[in-house]
């Protein structure tokens, strides 16, 4: 266990330093984890936040601590207020002088004045809680300090200072939310798009598709609701498009590598396309091979056009060959080639983004996949693809009964309306809360008419002539938490009866397909037969393979997806690099925060005047339930001005002393 020597934390005041007397308080020293050391062999001295800080070593020098965390703030402020932008330059500024051991124009009680205005009228994050753990130094250990200049100047610490915002540390791929914001509040959605570009290319796609993990953390919920992040997100990536578009090509790569640097992706979904689109910024060449003829992966075929047309999504995957990748169609990883096959043709790694293409069935009697009227939710949903492509004429009729309560259950559900269904039902085990399916889909699902039946478990497949006729389902209910405070569902006996229908579709998961891959490969699955991959550097079992996307998590989402591309790509040039994956200082800062929940989860200092969100013109239910055209339409620029400035900039400072140099670090 890490033990604090002294230090403030949400108020609370600890002191266990020799000498020092009993502690302080009654509370207890706080539990933290995985804090013994920052990186190998280099322990961790002292770390500050937003709430507070924390010293494990008496010896650290406070004041060359604190000018750190200030110097970070004073970088890092927008200078749109006055308080933060004149006050974290005059305390850095005075900081500096007494950690130099000189004259600072400031005395400590003017220090302490000037952080206290500062924290209390600032007009964003930044500005509100940079100086926290300063105030607290002064107002609890101020001998220290005072002990300190006595000394003279201060010795050099080794450390690393952070920047992020609740938002930015929900996202997967950590994008940088507010700066993204507030290039669109100054007009410029061309360096919007730039700042999303540093992280995906795929910017239009998810501002379509994203479940929206940055709007759940928002701080702005606390006065009224999240700032519409995907909107803004869509807009500036739709303003560059046509002839606005951003130009890609390899003159935008800076160092270029030989022709013997070369990479193979296996899958060009959004993992594959992501770590392909980063690797040739990185001057490396590469082919991605996709066992379809097109792009997209499960964002190609699992999502359909009124929610992603597919000229949007194309127009995304181009950006590989602009860069001077190279699409592979039609080559299936073990049909066409093996891992073997790509390592003799001269690549230095394989990227395995294989995805999960191949549905699970629901385990009840009476299943059959050869059934007329039996469907898997990714079987239909290519099926639907086809259809509105022209490849063939798909239609439904009847009603029709799908089971699961995930995206790719909405999205069936709502193709097969489209499709000519007469009445579309949903059937979930669960409650509707419990349901994994983003809730903008279900309420939009329910808006056209949907029928969901919650609470409600297939039992039996029931079938006549040869042909689905319906389905046998159950009523559940809750069961008493379990100790985790998770509760399960059970059978409520005598509630079977028979659903009518002549289309079933079976949406519950998918898997990897079969075949894929073979033990020749060298590639270990885990429990749940995905790939298995080290979650720091998604390596898996065979040197020079790494894995991400679904193939290595399950079925999940768009921006876990290309998060995972995002990683691999940095793992793959440090193999190609170094034979290693190197250490990444702002990776352990992040899990640092996450470990321990240092971000706090409370409401605004400063009051906010209430103003709730932009939401996007959407077609009538009633129109669109009959076509395939997007639902969804693009905000107008004074639509996405007024909601940028909803952003409170919820940013906070973080920063660790280590006893030595950070590896890779500051």
């Amino acid at each position: 266990m890490t033990e604090v020597s002294y230090g403030v934390w949400d108020g609370i005041v600890y002191d266990n330093r020799d000498g020092a007397g009993p502690i302080r308080t009654n509370h207890p020293f706080p539990m933290l984890t995985n804090f013994e050391t920052f990186d190998e062999h280099n322990r961790i001295r002292a770390f500050f936040g937003d709430r507070g800080f924390f010293i494990f070593d008496s010896t650290v020098s406070l004041i060359d601590a604190l000018w750190r965390q200030m110097d970070e703030a004073a970088d890092q402020a927008c200078g749109k207020c006055t308080p933060c932008r004149m006050g974290t330059v005059l305390l850095r500024d005075a900081l500096g002088a007494l950690r130099r051991g000189t004259r600072s124009q400031l005395g400590l009680d003017d220090i302490e004045m000037l952080a206290d205005q500062m924290t209390a009228t600032s007009m964003c994050g930044l500005g509100q809680t940079c100086a926290r753990a300063l105030l607290a130094a002064l107002r609890s250990f101020r001998e220290v300090i005072e002990a300190e200049i006595a000394r003279g100047p201060q010795p050099d610490q080794h450390g690393l200072a952070y920047m992020t915002a609740p938002c930015i540390e929900a996202c997967p791929s950590r994008i940088n939310v507010p700066r993204y914001i507030d290039y669109i509040r100054d007009g410029k959605p061309a360096h919007s798009l730039g700042v999303i570009l540093q992280k995906y290319p795929m910017a239009a796609t998810c501002g379509r598709v994203c479940v929206r993990f940055c709007e759940m953390a928002c701080r702005r919920k606390f006065v009224d609701e999240a700032v519409g992040i995907k909107t803004l997100k869509r807009y500036v990536a739709d303003q560059q498009s046509g002839p606005n578009a951003l130009a890609f090509g390899r003159e935008l790569i800076s160092q270029p590598r030989g022709a013997d640097m070369r990479v193979a992706v296996v899958g060009a979904g959004p993992a594959g396309v992501s770590c392909a689109y980063h690797l040739l910024l990185h001057g490396y060449h590469v082919d991605i091979l996709e066992a379809m003829d097109e792009p997209g992966g499960m964002a190609a075929i699992g999502i359909p056009a009124y929610r992603l047309p597919k000229h949007v999504l194309h127009s995304e995957t181009a950006i590989i060959t602009e860069l001077g990748g190279r699409f592979l169609f039609g080559r299936a990883l073990g049909r066409d080639f093996s891992i073997d096959d790509l390592f003799a043709r001269g690549y230095r790694a394989v990227f395995l983004a294989i995805g999960c293409q191949q549905g699970i069935r629901l385990g009840v009697p009476g299943e059959d996949p050869g059934l007329p009227g039996y469907k898997s939710g990714i079987g239909f949903l290519l099926e639907v693809h086809d259809h509105v492509a022209g490849l063939r004429n798909v239609t439904l009729e009847g009603e029709v009964t799908v089971v699961g309560g995930g995206n790719v259950a909405m999205d069936c559900a709502r193709s097969a309306l489209r499709m000519g269904a007469d009445k579309v039902h949903v059937v979930y085990r669960r409650t509707r809360e419990d349901m994994p399916a983003d809730s903008e889909e279900v309420e939009a699902a329910i808006a056209e008419g949907i029928v969901f039946h919650f609470l409600t478990s297939p039992v039996r497949i029931v079938a006549e002539d040869g042909q689905i006729a319906g389905i046998e389902v159950t009523d559940m209910r809750r069961t008493a938490p379990d100790g985790h405070g998770r509760r399960g569902v059970e059978p409520l006996g005598g509630t079977e009866r028979i659903m009518p229908c002549t289309t079933l579709i079976a949406a519950i998961g998918q898997q990897v397909r079969k075949g894929c891959l073979t033990p020749d490969d060298g590639i270990k699955f885990d429990r749940w037969n995905c790939v298995a991959v080290d979650p720091v550097d998604l390596a898996t079992s065979r040197p020079g393979v790494f894995a991400g996307g679904d193939c290595a998590s399950g079925p999940s989402t768009l921006i876990h997806a290309m998060s995972n591309g995002l990683k691999a790509s940095r793992s793959i040039d440090d193999w190609i690099r170094f034979g290693r994956v190197m250490f990444q200082p702002r990776t352990r800062m992040r899990q640092l925060l996450n470990d321990n929940r240092m971000l706090a989860d409370d409401a605004v200092e400063v009051p906010v005047k209430p103003q709730y969100r932009v939401h996007h013109p959407e077609l009538d239910p009633s129109v669109r339930r009959q076509m395939f055209e997007e639902v969804e339409q693009t905000i107008s620029p004074e639509q996405a001005y007024r909601e940028a400035k909803r952003c409170m900039r919820c940013y906070r400072t973080y920063s660790v002393i280590t006893e030595r140099a950070i590896a890779n670090g500051a």
